[in-house]
């Protein structure tokens, strides 16, 4: 009897992808976007390189999780990433469970990028994104291979009784060898360029849909940590997370079209190229607010400054949302209402900050814009 393809993983040849060799020039311009960005991250030293690390960290863990609709407190998140990091900073705040979970399974992925992905080291991510062994409201099987219990594994959208499957993931029966066979591929040198076999792991991971829940974050992790071969470095000066937030509708999109198709995956790469490709390109506004925040300390280095004021003034520098007043200077810096208002007063007079025109109760302040940047 002649087997029914309904998706990728049906055809008798998976998981031997196939793709357009025209996709040699997107790649070969990916390759020199990313070397051209880790030369000048290069050139900026130990310290602005740390910084640029520690955001780009924090935006990967921020945005992957709101792909999948989990928002996270950016502050948290930052804060864990600095002590798993031995970042000194002023303001560190507690992190909640869900947070530190992710921000292990990131930094175990870029940091330890050599180390062979194992069945034992997934398992333990898993185990860390869901600490409490529930998503939601739902109790799921953490840091174990899905069941037949819960029945097909399915990716649906839609009001209940009018659901639209997007995927069903190959049946549970098959993951233990589905994916011995993709951690001999991902562990195993190749000839393989690591950009391509980033977006073919991301692909393939998130195909055969592993667990309860977490899989799409898993499939980034797996990816960054592919990436990162690729750069050959411990560093992250961009984020992929974040230029799939962006564009999270095709994403989805070019993936179930991939998933339903054939073997040839050309349609999938070009897009996971040119994702990345524009994923470095935006890095440019990344990295001239790191230099503007270097360059404010260093011009103002020899003004005594006290915690609370360098705290506030380093979240105006990161691009704090919304107006500064002194309540809200007051509930960051954990002061006073009178304190805060010293404090801002004392940066008034030494010139690094100054009040804005709307005045009244509504008096909100700025930090003094310099007149010139570091050289980038």
């Amino acid at each position: 009897m002649r087997r029914i393809i309904t998706y990728i993983y049906d055809h008798p040849h998976w998981p031997h992808f196939q793709w357009n060799q025209k996709l040699s020039q997107l790649l070969a311009e990916v390759r020199h976007q990313q070397g051209r960005l880790m030369g000048r991250m290069e050139s900026l030293g130990f310290d602005l390189q740390i910084e640029a690390t520690l955001r780009m960290l924090t935006l990967d863990v921020v945005t992957t999780s709101e792909i999948e609709g989990q928002i996270l407190n950016t502050d948290q998140v930052r804060s864990s990433i600095c002590r798993r990091l031995g970042i000194d900073r002023v303001g560190l705040v507690p992190a909640d469970r869900n947070v530190d979970g992710i921000v292990e399974v990131m930094l175990d992925a870029t940091q330890n990028y050599k180390a062979p992905l194992t069945k034992k080291r997934l398992f333990g991510w898993h185990a860390a994104l869901f600490p409490t062994g529930y998503s939601g409201m739902y109790q799921i099987k953490v840091g174990k291979w899905r069941n037949h219990q819960k029945g097909p594994m399915q990716v649906v959208s839609g009001p209940l009784g009018r659901e639209h499957i997007h995927f069903e993931a190959p049946d549970a029966s098959r993951l233990n060898p589905e994916m011995k066979v993709f951690f001999d591929w991902f562990n195993s040198p190749s000839d393989l360029d690591p950009v391509i076999k980033s977006a073919i792991a991301h692909l393939w991971f998130i195909t055969i849909h592993p667990f309860d829940d977490g899989n799409g974050r898993l499939a980034r992790a797996i990816a960054d940590m592919q990436l990162a071969r690729s750069d050959s470095s411990k560093r992250r000066f961009y984020s992929m997370s974040a230029q799939i937030k962006k564009e999270r509708k095709i994403y989805y999109k070019i993936l179930e079209q991939t998933q339903k198709g054939t073997l040839d995956i050309t349609v999938w790469l070009d897009w996971y190229l040119s994702c990345l490709c524009r994923a470095l390109l935006g890095t440019e506004q990344t990295l001239m607010g790191i230099i503007h925040k270097a360059h404010f300390w260093n011009t103002h280095r020899t003004q005594p400054v006290n915690a609370r004021q360098q705290l506030v003034l380093n979240k105006l520098l990161d691009g704090f949302e919304g107006k500064l007043t002194s309540s809200k200077w007051a509930k960051i810096a954990k002061c006073s209402q009178d304190t805060a208002l010293r404090d801002i007063q004392d940066l008034i007079d030494h010139g690094l900050l100054i009040k804005e025109s709307t005045g009244g109760r509504s008096t909100s302040y700025a930090l003094k814009q310099p007149t010139k940047y570091l050289d980038s």
